[in-house]
C-alpha cells in the first residue's frame, strides 16, 4: 500500500495506526489514495493542541487573521480547476461543478477575509451614573467541524473560515468518503503560519472520533453537517457538556409548481434540484408539488427531461449527472424505488443502475407519478436520484402539503403571481424559500439554515455567523472622576 497522507496535529504531520483508501465512485477500480485514521489518544492530543492554538490564535490582530484568509481563499480560487477535479474524482460530482465548489469555497475564505475587518462592539449607557458599558465578541475557544461527502469543500469552507476569522481554534473531522478534497484543503492552510495547533485535521471514523468529540467537555462548540440521526446523536452526547451547537440536518424540500408557471422553466428548475450533483444535496427537491390543472402536461415533459439527463463518469466530458458516492448510497436508490412501487406510485422512469465505460456507482435519474404525501418516499429523505411528483388542488392545498414533513429547509414556487409567491414565503415553515428558482442553490453572504428537524442552533454563512463562533461579553466600567 502506498504512504497514507496524514492527519495534522498540533503544527505536525502525524501517521495514523491505521488508513483507508479512497476509492473513485466512477470507476471502483481507480484508488485516488490513502488516508491515515487517528485514534482516541490522538484526538486528545488534538484537542490538547487546539486549547493553547485558541489562546494564541485568539489574541492574533484582526490583519494577520486578514490576510490569512485571504491567502487561502486566492489559492482555492487560483487552484480550482486542479482542486476541482480531485474533487470529481472522489466524489462524483461532473468536473464543472468540482470546479465551481473549490471556487466557492475560495469566496467563503475571502468574504470571511473581509469580515475580520468588520468585528466591530457597542457602547451603551448604563442606569448607573459615571458608568460605561462595553458590548463586544469573543472566540468562544475550540470548534469542533464535521462535515460531509456531498459538498467536501464548500461545506467545510464555510465553517473553518468564520471560525478562523473570529479568532477561534479548530478540529476538523471530514467525511471519510471524501478525505482527498479534506487533504488538500488542510495542507493549504497548513502553509498560513498559523500558531501550532490552531487548526488540526483529524480524519478517522465517526463512531470513534465523531463521538469523541461530541462527547468531550474541552470542545467549545461543535457544528455538523450531516443527517437528523447523526445531528441527533451529536445533541445527546454534547447534552452533559452543555457544548454550543449548530446542527444542520436532513431535508424534505418540495417544489410546487401553480397553474400559471412557466411550465418549460418549471421543469428545468425541477431537475436541476431533484437530479443535479445526483440527488446528494440537502437543498435538492425530492418533491414536486404541482397543481392539477398543469400537472399532465408538467409531468409528461418533466419525465422526458430526466429520461434525457446523460449520466456518466464524472470527468467524461458531457455529464450532467454523475454516480452517488458509494454502494451505500446505490443501495438506498433501489430500495427507495422498491418501497416507492409497492406503495402504489407509478415509476415512470429510471428506477435502476447503470452500466457505463468504467465500473461505478451509476444509478439512472427516476420520476415517481401519483404519489401521496404521506407515501414513505415523501416521508424521509432519500438523498438519491429520486423525485416524486404530488398533485394538488390549489394553493392552499400546496402550502399544506409543503409544510407537511417534519423537515423544513428549502422550499420553491414556481409561479407568475407575486401575489402568491409573497404568501407561499410567508406561509412555509422553512428557513430558506425560491421563487422562479430551484431549491439548491444558495449565496455565500447571507444566513443558511432551516427549521424544525432541519437545523438547530445559530444559522450559518454571512455575518449571521458570529452568533455560533463568537461569545458575548458585556463590560462595566466605573473610570472614576477625572483628576
Amino acid at each position: 500500500m502506498a504512504e497514507a497522507s496524514a492527519n495534522l496535529i498540533g503544527g505536525a504531520w502525524t501517521n495514523g495506526p491505521s488508513a483507508i483508501a479512497n476509492i473513485n465512485p466512477s470507476d471502483v477500480s481507480d484508488v485516488v489514495g490513502h488516508y491515515a485514521q487517528a485514534d482516541l489518544k490522538q484526538l486528545e492530543q488534538a484537542i490538547d493542541a487546539a486549547r493553547a492554538g485558541a489562546r494564541a490564535w485568539g489574541r492574533a490582530p484582526i490583519e494577520q487573521r486578514h490576510k490569512v484568509l485571504m491567502s487561502i481563499g486566492r489559492e482555492l480560487i487560483a487552484r480550482s480547476a486542479e482542486l476541482g477535479e480531485l474533487l470529481s474524482r472522489e466524489e462524483g460530482k461532473p468536473r464543472a461543478e468540482g470546479i465551481g465548489e473549490v471556487y466557492r469555497a475560495g469566496q467563503f475564505f475571502e468574504f470571511y477575509a473581509a469580515e475580520c475587518h468588520r468585528q466591530y462592539g457597542e457602547n451603551a449607557e448604563s442606569v448607573r451614573p459615571g458608568i460605561d458599558v462595553d458590548i463586544r465578541r469573543e472566540p468562544v475557544g475550540v470548534v469542533a467541524i464535521v462535515s460531509p461527502w456531498n459538498f467536501p469543500t464548500a461545506t467545510a469552507s464555510w465553517k473553518i473560515a468564520p471560525a478562523l476569522a473570529y479568532g477561534n481554534a479548530v478540529i476538523w473531522k471530514p467525511s471519510n468518503l471524501t478525505p482527498a478534497s479534506a487533504w488538500a484543503l488542510t495542507e493549504i492552510i497548513s502553509r498560513q503560519g498559523l500558531p501550532a495547533g490552531t487548526f488540526n485535521l483529524v480524519m478517522g471514523p465517526g463512531f470513534s472520533i465523531g463521538n469523541a468529540l461530541a462527547s468531550s467537555p474541552d470542545i467549545d462548540a461543535i457544528t455538523l453537517t450531516g443527517s437528523y440521526e447523526t445531528g441527533r446523536a451529536v445533541a445527546i452526547a454534547a447534552a452533559p457538556n452543555l457544548t454550543k451547537l449548530q446542527l444542520e440536518m436532513g431535508s424534505k424540500n418540495a417544489l410546487v409548481v401553480m397553474d400559471d408557471a412557466d411550465i418549460d422553466l418549471a421543469v428545468a428548475h425541477a431537475v436541476n434540484g431533484a437530479f443535479f450533483g445526483s440527488g446528494q444535496k440537502c437543498t435538492a427537491s425530492s418533491r414536486i408539488v404541482v397543481d392539477r390543472k398543469v400537472h399532465d402536461v408538467f409531468a409528461q415533459k418533466f419525465v422526458k427531461a430526466a429520461a434525457a439527463l446523460k449520466v456518466g463518469h464524472a470527468l467524461d466530458e458531457g455529464t450532467q449527472i454523475g454516480p452517488v458516492v458509494d454502494e451505500k448510497q446505490l443501495a438506498a436508490a433501489e430500495r427507495y424505488v422498491e418501497i416507492g412501487k409497492a406503495a402504489g406510485a407509478e415509476l415512470a422512469c429510471g428506477g435502476e443502475k447503470l452500466e457505463r465505460r468504467t465500473k461505478g456507482h451509476y444509478f439512472a435519474p427516476t420520476v415517481f407519478l401519483g404519489t401521496k404525501n404521506e407515501m414513505r418516499i415523501n416521508r424521509e429523505e432519500m438523498f438519491v436520484p429520486i423525485a416524486c411528483v404530488i398533485e394538488v388542488e390549489g394553493f392552499e392545498h400546496a402550502v399544506s402539503v409543503v409544510n407537511d414533513t417534519e423537515f423544513g429547509l428549502t422550499a420553491g414556487i414556481m409561479t407568475r403571481s407575486l401575489g402568491r409567491a409573497n404568501a407561499f414565503r410567508r406561509e412555509v415553515k422553512t428557513g430558506c424559500v425560491m421563487v422562479n428558482l430551484p431549491t439548491a442553490g444558495t449565496d455565500y453572504h447571507v444566513p443558511f439554515g432551516g427549521r424544525k428537524h432541519s437545523s438547530h442552533g445559530p444559522r450559518e454563512q454571512g455575518r449571521a455567523a458570529a452568533e455560533f463562533y463568537t461569545a458575548v461579553k458585556t463590560s462595566y466600567i466605573n473610570a472614576g472622576m477625572p483628576q
